[in-house]
């Protein structure tokens, strides 16, 4: 059962590329600040503005370093099921835990296009698979109804819930009826989601504070509720500053203020404003992270 805290990992970029020497030095980092597990090639690692070549890249080099200390869950998400079991199939390949796969996002399918989308992943590849559902950027949201028929297949072993309602997770366990990884997909419900019987957070914010997060979780783990708010209270200014513009060129500015790469994005996503910069850096002055 995958829990705790995971970072969707930045893809570091330097003069157009992708910066191999940066992503080494921050899966270290990650692995030593406490994370519990990475997640390459997810919304945050810009896998919609990557080339293959570079998608998979990403994917090896962030395997290859963590060398089994903890799980990479490998995004390999796709709105053609097709190209979402090559990336699957590669991710095996190289040693993943399992896989992250998004809901059919532009073809906004069905809720049985939905299920057939997954069921279509599920039989033609051999990795657990965390279901990603975020209906702001896939349009289309899996209901819960169907989540628990995704569920029901054998590999399906959890979600990242990223639809903004922090009544799904009950909903869900009504209907699901095995161990199921109840991930959340943002930052500001991480600690609700954990009480309503979630296990951990997909995490933006932990590219940037991953000790304070992983900090959080065991916190959660434990049933310390008072600590985990009091963590998550410090870090509400910084979950705001990191996505007063769209994601991620808040989290790769502040990690460009942390020494671990350049702020480069890729278009359409563009650098940040002169007051966005200075609200994450006084964010981050404040948790004595600079």
């Amino acid at each position: 059962m995958f829990s705790g805290s995971y970072v969707a990992l930045i893809t570091p970029f330097r003069d157009g590329q992708v910066d191999e020497t940066a992503l080494r030095k921050m899966v270290n980092w990650h692995i030593a600040q406490g994370t519990n597990g990475l997640i390459p090639m997810g919304t945050t690692g810009e896998s919609s503005t990557v080339s293959a070549a570079e998608h998979e890249a990403v994917v090896r080099i962030v395997i290859e370093e963590t060398a089994g200390r903890i799980p990479v869950i490998a995004g390999a998400g796709s709105n053609n099921p097709i190209e979402a079991v090559h990336y699957a199939h590669y991710a095996q390949a190289q040693g993943a835990s399992a896989v992250l796969c998004v809901a059919g996002y532009y073809n906004r399918p069905s809720q049985e296009g939905l299920y057939q989308h997954f069921k279509y992943l599920h039989d033609n590849t051999d990795l657990p698979i965390i279901v990603y559902n975020i209906p702001p950027r896939a349009v289309v949201d899996i209901k819960a109804d169907t989540m628990a028929r995704i569920a029901a297949l054998p590999r399906v072993v959890g979600v990242k819930d990223a639809t903004g309602d922090i009544t799904r997770i009950s909903q869900e366990r009504q209907l699901i009826k095995k161990p199921f990884a109840y991930l959340s997909g943002d930052d500001m419900n991480a600690v609700a989601y954990n009480a309503l019987g979630g296990k951990g957070c997909i995490s933006v914010t932990a590219n940037i504070a991953p000790q304070l997060c992983a900090q959080l979780q065991t916190a959660c783990t434990q049933g310390d509720y008072r600590q985990a708010l009091a963590i998550h209270e410090r870090l509400v200014p910084l979950h705001q500053a990191l996505f007063r513009e769209p994601n991620p060129s808040g989290p790769k500015y502040a990690a460009s203020l942390l020494g671990l790469c350049t702020d480069e994005v890729r278009l359409p996503m563009v650098p940040l404003s002169a007051a966005t910069k200075a609200e994450i850096t006084q964010c981050l002055t404040q948790l004595e992270l600079i």
